[in-house]
């Protein structure tokens, strides 16, 4: 695409409640959505005569002929995601592609090569690593004002009601707990100890009866006695709020995942807190960092990097691994 464009055009993919959400904050981000693919045409025309998107499609390929489309955005179920990242990469087209970026560190490394040989840039879509509240953290770490960091502790689960055919509870579509909510106190925790990969390793998962993980507990050896510890659940709401512990303070943020709040926590010191405006729901922040991206001619975020999600996959991998938890695509 011509990088010096100052209105660049979106097409998402995928109909469903992520991509409204994300639609609400490309918008909120000066993002230009010109269409969207879902697989029932009649389901992407509804979709477009809602939200007043010009074009509308229910064949892919047909999308990414299309030159007037400069980045695609992935709302489909995870299975799906290296397939279709991969297309767009090939097409020439930039690519958002929701968290998980794949089901395995195997799919995201291809989908890397695609980016890096096609010259095209790739990101996956961890809205929360770009929250104001979240930056606020990065820069209390990077100023060394909780000290050396020792323990980090992050949990994300909510109360779903069981629906076998719920993509959530689903099997072929990528469902459990680990990847969906477990990704999101991974990350934090991957931000906090600077994307580098742990050290050790353990973990407990509980599958419920669809045969899918409703809970998931790991525990993380960063290595100079560094550790952290992660909890997520589909089936039982937990505190969702993450603690950053160092040798002066700490950082608590509460509700973490929606990121609307920070407090730096001294010793001896009053507090600090961040409590800075969000502006729409949160998800125009990494549609700016994408589009910010783009016009500057990168490939890649520095925020959210290639490596960084590769090292998350394979935590989750390695996690699976030792409870023998499969998925039907990877059998």
């Amino acid at each position: 695409m011509n990088k010096s464009k100052s209105i660049i055009n979106w097409a998402l993919v995928g109909a469903g409640g992520i991509s409204n959400k994300f639609l609400e904050g490309l918008r909120a981000a000066d993002g230009n959505p010109v269409a969207i693919v879902s697989r029932s045409l009649e389901r992407a025309k509804e979709f477009a005569s809602k939200n007043n998107i010009e074009k509308y499609f229910d064949n892919y390929d047909q999308m990414l002929e299309d030159p007037s489309i400069d980045v695609v955005y992935i709302g489909t179920p995870h299975p799906t995601h290296k397939d279709l990242t991969i297309r767009a990469l090939n097409a020439k087209k930039a690519v958002l592609c929701e968290k998980p970026s794949a089901i395995n560190a195997a799919e995201l490394k291809e989908m890397v090569k695609a980016a890096r040989e096609n010259n095209c840039f790739f990101m996956e879509a961890m809205w929360t690593r770009f929250l104001p509240p979240l930056l606020a953290v990065r820069n209390w770490l990077s100023q060394g004002c909780i000290g050396d960091v020792k323990t980090v502790h992050a949990n994300f689960g909510y109360n779903t009601p069981y629906v076998p055919e719920s993509r959530i509870f689903d099997p072929y579509q990528g469902g459990g707990a680990l990847l969906d909510a477990g990704i999101y106190p991974l990350s934090l925790i991957s931000m906090v100890f600077g994307g580098k990969k742990p050290v050790d390793i353990k973990s407990q998962l509980f599958l419920g009866e669809s045969g899918t993980d409703e809970e998931a507990a790991v525990i993380l050896s960063y290595g100079g006695h560094r550790i952290a510890f992660a909890a997520a659940a589909n089936r039982t709401e937990l505190t969702n709020d993450a603690w950053i512990f160092g040798t002066k303070g700490k950082i608590l943020v509460p509700k973490f995942i929606w990121g609307r709040a920070a407090t730096l926590i001294l010793d001896g010191k009053e507090d600090e807190h961040f409590n800075g405006e969000i502006i729409s729901n949160g998800f125009n922040y990494e549609a700016i960092e994408v589009m910010n991206c783009i016009k500057e001619g990168k490939i890649e975020s520095s925020v959210m990097t290639w490596d960084e999600s590769i090292v998350l996959m394979e935590i989750m991998d390695t996690i699976r691994a030792q409870w023998n938890f499969r998925y039907p695509s990877e059998m």
